[in-house]
């Protein structure tokens, strides 16, 4: 059967969780996806299983999945929490994808599941981003604005997709097709090296992974990276770096400060050299090393 897959994660709570107590942060956040609760419930979804500060639900058609997502952001106000000392705004970001699922009991599984959580991880606070499919899918006739913003792999098994934004906004409802011009890629690659290893990002190897864990394409020994570090992945010929560790990355590029990328991402520029959990040292054997190479 075929589903819309909907994640919305609530953005900024660790704020609350560093501010009050425990169960007064749990309180607030559950309070909150109670609401996204009910508005899923309105627009005939539903709702598959709440993780933390994450809902994850599923709905019979695009459209219902977006005028859900839509109706959740347009209820931030409901999201607003004074603490002592300044106001919060509990911000959502959501990701949407319509595809094939296998539903077992109270369960959804399949690639529409992994789709929709990928795209979910590309969102910032505030944001609907949903897959082509998922914009493809909408009748004529919904009114709904997207545009497409970006092409990124977000299949496992390889591949870009396009992905849009919702436009939310009632001053912007108009729907904006990014034309084939602006879609292309251009063709290059990423080079890697670290020690003795070298490899090569670009349309045949979309995405590496790093970390300390054996089965990453590039493995770092030191104890302070996580096992399953971060990813490198193309994107309209460029690339981007993903940081999901516990210690962050560094990155230093040449003509521009180190950053530190911690649960984010980053567009590598030309070349430079990238360090798992603690600052770059070129001599290091576990320093990633990329140049980006024109074809």
């Amino acid at each position: 059967m075929t589903l819309a897959v909907l994640f919305a994660d609530i953005s900024s709570s660790a704020v609350l969780y560093e501010s009050l107590r425990n169960e007064e942060a749990l309180r607030l956040v559950s309070s909150c996806i109670t609401v996204m609760s009910g508005i899923v419930s309105d627009h005939c979804g539903t709702i598959i299983n709440t993780i933390g500060d994450e809902v994850m639900c599923t709905f019979p058609s695009s459209e219902q999945a977006l005028q859900a997502a839509i109706a959740i952001q347009k209820s931030h106000g409901s999201f607003r929490i004074d603490l002592p000392d300044r106001r919060v705004t509990l911000s959502i970001r959501i990701g949407i994808h319509w595809g094939p699922v296998i539903k077992q009991s109270y369960d959804v599984f399949g690639d529409a599941v992994s789709v929709a959580a990928r795209v979910i991880g590309l969102a910032k606070h505030g944001q609907i981003f949903a897959t082509s499919q998922t914009i493809d899918a909408l009748p004529k006739s919904s009114g709904l604005g997207a545009r497409c913003i970006d092409r990124a792999m977000v299949n496992g098994k390889g591949g870009e997709s396009a992905i849009f934004e919702v436009i939310w906004d009632d001053q912007a409802q108009t729907m904006t097709f990014s034309n084939e011009e602006t879609m292309q890629v251009i063709y290059c690659r990423l080079h890697l090296r670290q020690g003795e290893t070298e490899l090569y990002v670009d349309s045949s190897r979309p995405f590496v992974t790093l970390g300390r864990q054996a089965e990453n394409d590039l493995v770092v020994g030191d104890v302070i990276a996580s096992r399953m570090h971060g990813r490198i992945e193309v994107r309209r010929g460029k690339f981007a770096l993903i940081d999901q560790s516990t210690n962050g990355t560094y990155v230093s590029q040449e003509g521009k400060s180190p950053v530190f990328v911690h649960n984010d991402e980053i567009i590598l520029s030309a070349h430079g050299v990238i360090s798992l959990g603690r600052e770059a040292d070129p001599d290091s054997r576990d320093a990633i090393y990329f140049t980006y190479e024109y074809h």
